[in-house]
């Protein structure tokens, strides 16, 4: 499928910190296919007051925090001096509860730490689970898991797109946006008759195939969605009040989004090509045809466009997807870890046996460790488990992309004005579940 790129270059002059530690911006001149927009900056910051500093907190309940997540702030007038991000309010206990479960039992905890990518997190922890087991999927089943994990990096750059829309206050794109999301919410729960928490994954397969007709309506959308796409691209890409709330703002270079150890949309906007799927390939991703894309400057704005290029990019892919989707089962045939079908389990005993020792004792990988990770919407997800040989994982441990992205924050916000904190914040997409896991 073939996708209409616009070439946007924004040149952000000299905007920073002057010599007496007050923020000033330069000029921001924006060149779209060709043609070059200036648009002139705010007055010139008045000189510091005397004044001593002072310390705010946003949240934990505060909706731009995006969950329970408390930023102290020093300020200095309204120059942010000092951050420090306080976390630990929601009391998840993922890994633990993990620990007394068996491995199909975990799935529905993988649906509740990023809740806005639980088919993504389904299908890494099954992918994880199966490489502990030593067990093959099928050529249909590697195909759906694709299907769902990029229909998941949609419904999550959706939503971040909205809500960022919000903080920063525009309203129509956040409609336009959720909207769409909605669609690929009746598609998922079409599927498996979930629509947020769908626990849709089993080790070994899937826990349902796709309905008749699905296909058809997956294509509908796919049709359609680039166009909203374009116009939210129309909207905000050059508009002059989203340009000045996000250019220059959350600066980290390509060397310092390594150092912080940065993945995802957080990474690439700064200008390093790193994704899983092309650098890890797994799930046959180096088959698939498709861009991963950078920014140049990594602040705010950039992030934005590669968010925004990302959701061309898994349009392409599920297009891809639903050509090849291959005919035939999506379980491995492998007893042990899939139940039989219960009109087997009703008529022969050796299914009625597996199946009995499944429900009661659950599935036993042989002892040893494995470690997946997938590129999920917001970067780089692993999942660490350790058997024993027992039903239950000894140790389950999640790499959350964004408990590594927030640790940047303090660095990103230190010299900006308050305003410019829920920008920078929402920048990163953020969900709290999968940092208080």
């Amino acid at each position: 499928m073939a996708t209409t790129k616009r070439t946007v270059e924004v040149a952000l002059g000299t905007s920073g910190i002057d010599s007496q530690g007050r923020p000033y911006r330069a000029p921001v001149t924006v060149q779209e296919n060709g043609g070059v927009t200036t648009l002139e900056p705010p007055e010139p910051i008045e000189p510091d007051l005397a004044g001593e500093h002072m310390l705010i907190n946003i949240g934990p309940q505060h909706p731009a925090t995006h969950g329970v997540l408390r930023l102290v702030l020093e300020l200095d007038g309204e120059t942010v001096v000092r951050c420090i991000p306080h976390i630990g309010y929601l009391h998840c206990g993922f890994e633990k509860i993990g620990e007394y479960r068996q491995y199909n039992q975990v799935i529905p905890w993988t649906d509740r730490e990023d809740y806005l990518n639980s088919i993504g997190n389904n299908v890494a922890f099954a992918l994880g689970a199966e490489r502990l087991f030593g067990i093959e999927i099928t050529p249909r089943c590697t195909v759906l898991r694709v299907i769902a994990m990029e229909l998941s990096r949609i419904i999550s750059h959706l939503v971040w797109l909205g809500t960022t829309c919000i903080d920063i206050g525009a309203f129509s794109p956040f409609l336009w946006a959720f909207e769409q999301r909605e669609r690929v919410y009746e598609l998922l729960e079409s599927w498996v008759g979930a629509r947020l928490t769908t626990s849709a994954t089993r080790v070994g397969g899937m826990a349902a195939d796709i309905p008749n007709g699905w296909v058809d309506k997956l294509r509908d959308f796919l049709r359609t969605f680039p166009k909203v796409v374009d116009e939210i691209d129309r909207v905000l890409t050059t508009n002059g009040i989203w340009v000045g709330r996000t250019v220059g703002l959350g600066v980290m270079t390509a060397e310092e989004a390594i150092n912080y150890g940065l993945s995802g949309p957080m990474i690439r906007a700064s200008g390093v090509a790193y994704d899983v799927r092309k650098d890890f390939p797994y799930l046959d991703y180096e088959t698939y045809d498709f861009e991963v894309p950078v920014g140049t400057n990594g602040d705010v704005y950039d992030r934005f466009l590669v968010r925004l290029e990302e959701l061309r990019q898994s349009t392409r892919i599920l297009v891809q997807a639903v050509d090849r989707l291959p005919d035939g089962p999506i379980n491995t045939s492998d007893h042990r870890v899939i139940l039989p079908p219960k009109s087997k389990a009703m008529s022969d005993m050796e299914s009625m046996i597996h199946h009995f020792k499944q429900v009661m004792e659950g599935p036993r990988p042989p002892i040893g460790e494995a470690y997946v990770a997938v590129e999920s919407p917001k970067g780089e997800k692993g999942y660490y488990m350790v058997s024993d040989g027992t039903a239950k994982p000894v140790r389950w441990r999640i790499r959350p992309p964004s408990f590594v992205n927030l640790s940047a924050i303090p660095k990103m916000v230190e010299g900006h004005l308050l305003s410019d904190v829920i920008a920078i914040n929402a920048s990163i997409d953020i969900v709290m579940g999968e940092i208080d896991r």
